[in-house]
């Protein structure tokens, strides 16, 4: 029996990591690529220095690849990263705080979208309850919106996105919950105003 044919998943990326093996690290991009814009998207509610994030991201992937140890899966690995540079660029603008562990606050967020421009998801979305979910997930608190989307859109375990986003996992299922009914009331309350 080879090795390859004993070792799983995450343990073949980490030894590819490891030895720098280009081949692998193409094979990422092109199965990640469109996941990390998508995921970067939501939480900037912007386009704007999307592709930037997306590149830098790759960038320490490929720096910090041996840090990945193989024992987890790749993707909240891959999203950590993707979430501290998001909080970096966040910090320089001065939008929002991913970081904050402030909870308390259980409103919509207060400032509006960075652009007004429909984002790739209300493009792409061909129903009204699909652009209508999209307004609301945009109308929802950072740290809320970002759980929800690592759990129903990137399909992230609860222990996985507790790992991404440094929160432990009842905070973690409190935040999808409490996304889960503001959805809920913003939805029912839309269809009501038909």
């Amino acid at each position: 029996m080879t090795l390859a044919a004993t070792e799983s998943e995450p343990e073949r990326i980490a030894r590819g990591l490891r030895q720098r093996d280009v081949a692998l690290l193409q094979a990422l991009v092109q199965e990640y690529q469109y996941r990390l814009v998508r995921y970067f998207i939501f939480l900037l509610g912007t386009r704007d220095a999307v592709d930037d994030l997306v590149q830098e991201t790759w960038l320490r992937v490929l720096e910090r690849g041996r840090s990945y140890d193989g024992e987890s899966r790749f993707e909240p690995w891959l999203f950590a990263i993707a979430r501290n540079l998001a909080i970096d660029h966040t910090r320089k603008r001065r939008l929002f705080s991913l970081d904050s562990n402030d909870d308390e606050e259980h409103g919509p967020v207060s400032s509006s979208p960075v652009s007004m421009e429909a984002s790739p998801f209300e493009q792409a979305a061909r129903t009204e309850d699909a652009r209508r979910v999209a307004e609301s997930l945009q109308s929802l608190q950072p740290v809320i919106r970002e759980a929800l989307v690592l759990r129903f859109q990137e399909e992230l375990s609860l222990q996985e996105i507790s790992h991404v986003v440094g929160a432990s996992v009842s905070t973690v299922s409190s935040r999808i919950y409490r996304g889960l009914a503001a959805l809920r009331q913003q939805m029912d309350g839309g269809a009501h105003a038909n």
